[in-house]
């Protein structure tokens, strides 16, 4: 456990839990001036110390790897701006928008797509522009669902949740409330009756979409923290993000998978990395993402498999990207591929 089971938010206390040596801790300045640390006890229980190559350690260990920068790379990977019409609103999609309550996040992740935007430095949505908010969504009857994020909105407290759940649930369109989060795994302990009572709303759906990227993510303390909301009837999804080093082969992810499942958690999305600055060196070809589906439908059960995505830049949304089992070859005539990669004709021949 790091000193005092306090949270890492600094080189100094990387250092002094041994994270960071102090021969490296130069080449980390200008990386931790740039993007925020955070890392809970939680977290750096899980980080092994002999293991230079640790795969939790990756996740949220700085690295001079993100001072190197592609031209590709940008600020704004998946252009929450260009669809961002008031503040803390980002409404890409006919039926749904994202409702950005807080920029602070209880660990920040390495490969975050949303880096430059996050973090102590940044402020959350004050009131006012919670109004402003609120009044966009129910101006525009179209929206079904609304997605809270940030940040992790999980941080903030139950009764600030539970005045931002009544006030949308008071919204007559809106049958979906989902919230993304990590603090299930990044500090278990805050997942409490009164947060998730905080989070149901009476005739309303709220789901819960938890963010992990390891099996020894799911903790007996996390998969404690998600039995309360899937008892109290909250459903939880998955979403994980394709990392080198960390989930990119085809045991590490079908463990992820089946601990999800084994959580009452649906796989849900698999995300190809995002082109977010200094990036590059936890990113993985799309091609070698499509090998690791094909090798999981072949391998684990269906409950097991997620969605491969990739959020187009500049705005344009999620398309999913996994590997095409079906090849058109004439009229009315197709030839696919079988879990164990053979192929068939179909209809079969008379």
């Amino acid at each position: 456990m790091n000193a005092n089971g306090k949270i890492l938010r600094n080189l100094s206390d990387l250092t002094d839990a041994g994270f960071v040596h102090t021969d490296k801790r130069a080449a980390l300045e200008n990386v931790a001036a740039r993007y925020a640390i955070a890392i809970t006890p939680a977290i750096a229980e899980l980080i092994d110390h002999a293991d230079p190559s640790d795969p939790i350690a990756r996740q949220f260990i700085p690295d001079p790897a993100e001072l190197e920068h592609d031209p590709a790379e940008s600020p704004d990977p998946i252009g929450d701006f260009a669809h961002s019409p008031v503040e803390g609103i980002v409404h890409r999609y006919p039926d749904r928008v994202l409702l950005k309550l807080t920029h602070l996040c209880a660990v920040y992740c390495r490969f975050c797509f949303r880096r430059e935007m996050i973090g102590p430095h940044a402020h959350a949505l004050n009131a006012s522009a919670l109004d402003a908010a609120l009044a966009y969504i129910t101006a525009h009857p179209e929206i079904w669902e609304v997605v809270l994020t940030g940040g992790d909105p999980l941080v903030l407290s139950p009764r600030r949740l539970q005045q931002v759940v009544s006030r949308l649930a008071a919204i007559s369109h809106i049958a979906v409330i989902r919230v993304h989060t990590r603090l299930p795994v990044a500090d278990p302990a805050r997942i409490t009756p009164a947060l998730v009572r905080a989070l149901k709303a009476r005739g309303k759906a709220t789901y819960v979409v938890l963010h992990a990227n390891h099996p020894r993510e799911l903790t007996p303390a996390a998969r404690t923290a998600c039995a309360r909301l899937v008892d109290a009837g909250i459903p939880m999804l998955s979403q994980s993000v394709l990392l080198r080093g960390v989930n990119d082969d085809t045991t590490t992810l079908g463990e992820l998978m089946r601990a999800f499942v084994a959580c009452r958690i649906k796989p849900y999305y698999l995300h190809h990395a995002d082109l977010a600055p200094g990036t590059s060196h936890l990113r993985t070809t799309i091609e070698h993402g499509q090998e690791l589906m094909q090798a999981l439908r072949g391998r684990y059960s269906g409950l097991c498999q997620p969605i491969y995505v990739l959020d187009i830049p500049g705005g344009h949304g999620k398309s999913p990207i996994g590997p095409n089992y079906l090849t058109a070859e004439a009229l009315d005539r197709y030839r696919i591929a079988d879990f164990n990669g053979d192929f068939h004709c179909y209809p079969p021949p008379k």
